[in-house]
């Protein structure tokens, strides 16, 4: 729950608590968390938002000639990072807002874009989305000098019970520390990949879930690197083996009730959570460029693997890309089983929630869900019941997203000629590359 911060705590805190520095972060385009650091000399001008930067240097952002970026800090995004510098002081971190010097927010900072399509919610008569993600990611060892490997700390799989591996020590101390930074931490557990580990933290309202997503991969990253390992969140690491996933679990409310409960309605669904999740079938394709934003993303999604390949949903089949899990009241939510945790996860909140909006609009229902394992039918069978593929490559998912007008007002005119542009730049440098395997196939032809 997101708690009233005011600039006296913060100022308490740093005197009380030897906090020598403070770390100042914020998105950009790809999801890469960024950050200014200023000795505490700077305090009254951090939280006076007179903190500075150069924009043109960062993704997505801006030219040259209109470089000039101020930083807003959200006071109750205030913590104090369990590590501190080499000399013993303590390190305070605050998320920032990107603005532009005449104090407007600036349209290309993923997180202001999530403020404005929540406030659209808002205006539409529903007061807060909450998100949940369940965050997979995998542990490797460093080499001597410090550089990452393949090489994996555990031969476990799923939910074994190894207590006294590298992995499961270093998953421990991740959780403890999330607890510390005052995360509600409901499950963690080896997942079906060797390295392979799950976390999950109590679902909340969008904004405060997204920045909690970027907090939660510096705090895992830090603590790897504390026991000797690599925390990565690539989608696919290893060929043949399960991929990372970063289920999205959603919900709305209004008046303090879930509206996507409905006791009497099929599947404890509404027909407002029935249309939802329409919107989100109808646009799968284009969320799916920002739900996986990589070409390493589509190795993961492919049959075998439990992630899902076609536009679908169903109740207890976790084959289809949407599933409804067993719950009741509060609990009752929509999951979205593709994304992976390379997302950006503001402008993918950004883009479902818009989605199910504007299939609450349409009000149309979705497809029958589907009760058998989409993998095991046959390709008529798929066609039969409608069940059309997601996109196979980055480039397509590229294409899907750029015929989507929605998806354009979900992200607005920055950020998606900026994401297009990202997208399109990484695909050329992907398609110039020459693989391994390509040398290995074809050297003898």
């Amino acid at each position: 729950m997101v708690q009233k911060i005011t600039k006296d705590d913060i100022r308490r805190d740093v005197e009380e608590n030897d906090v020598r520095f403070l770390r100042l972060t914020f998105t950009d385009i790809n999801g890469t968390l960024k950050s200014v650091e200023v000795p505490t000399s700077q305090l009254d001008n951090v939280l006076s938002n007179e903190i500075r930067f150069d924009g043109s240097s960062i993704d997505g952002f801006v030219r040259i000639e209109e470089s000039d970026m101020v930083l807003y800090p959200d006071l109750s995004s205030w913590i104090i990072l369990p590590w501190g510098d080499k000399t013993g002081g303590k390190i305070g971190r605050l998320i920032c807002s990107v603005h532009k010097t005449n104090g407007d927010p600036f349209e290309g900072d993923p997180r202001n874009n999530l403020v404005r399509v929540l406030k659209e919610m808002k205006d539409f008569g529903f007061d807060t989305f909450d998100v949940g993600f369940e965050m997979e990611f995998h542990l490797f060892k460093l080499s001597e000098d410090g550089k990452w490997t393949t090489e994996i700390p555990d031969q476990a799989s799923y939910f074994d019970l190894n207590s006294n591996d590298a992995g499961a020590e270093c998953r421990r101390d991740i959780v403890e520390t999330l607890e510390k930074l005052g995360f509600e931490v409901e499950a963690a557990h080896h997942e079906v990949g060797n390295g392979q580990h799950e976390i999950d933290f109590r679902f909340d309202n969008a904004l405060y879930t997204a920045d909690r997503v970027q907090t939660f991969k510096m705090v895992a990253r830090s603590v790897a690197k504390r026991h000797g390992l690599f925390a990565t969140f690539m989608a696919k690491p290893i060929e043949g083996e399960a991929g990372n996933g970063m289920h999205t679990n959603m919900s709305l409310f209004k008046d303090g009730k879930n509206v996507f409960y409905d006791a009497n309605g099929e599947y404890n669904l509404s027909k407002t959570a029935m249309y939802f999740l329409n919107g989100i079938l109808t646009h799968a394709r284009a969320i799916t460029a920002i739900g996986n934003p990589t070409v390493n993303s589509y190795k993961r999604l492919i049959p075998g693997f439990e992630a899902p390949v076609y536009i679908s949903w169903a109740t207890k089949n976790r084959s289809p890309l949407v599933r409804i899990p067993s719950a009741e009241g509060v609990t009752t939510r929509l999951e979205l089983r593709s994304a992976d945790p390379m997302a950006n996860p503001y402008l993918l909140v950004a883009a479902v929630l818009t989605a199910g909006l504007q299939g609450i609009k349409d009000a149309k229902l979705p497809m029958k869900p589907v009760t058998s394992n989409i993998f095991e039918m046959t390709p008529a069978t798929r066609e039969k019941l409608g069940l059309k593929p997601l996109p196979s490559t980055l480039h397509n998912a590229i294409k899907s997203f750029e015929a989507d007008k929605l998806m354009e007002s979900a992200l607005g005119e920055h950020l998606t000629k900026s994401f297009i542009e990202s997208k399109e730049l990484e695909w050329s440098q992907y398609t110039q590359s020459v693989s391994t395997w390509e040398r290995n196939r074809y050297m003898g032809y």
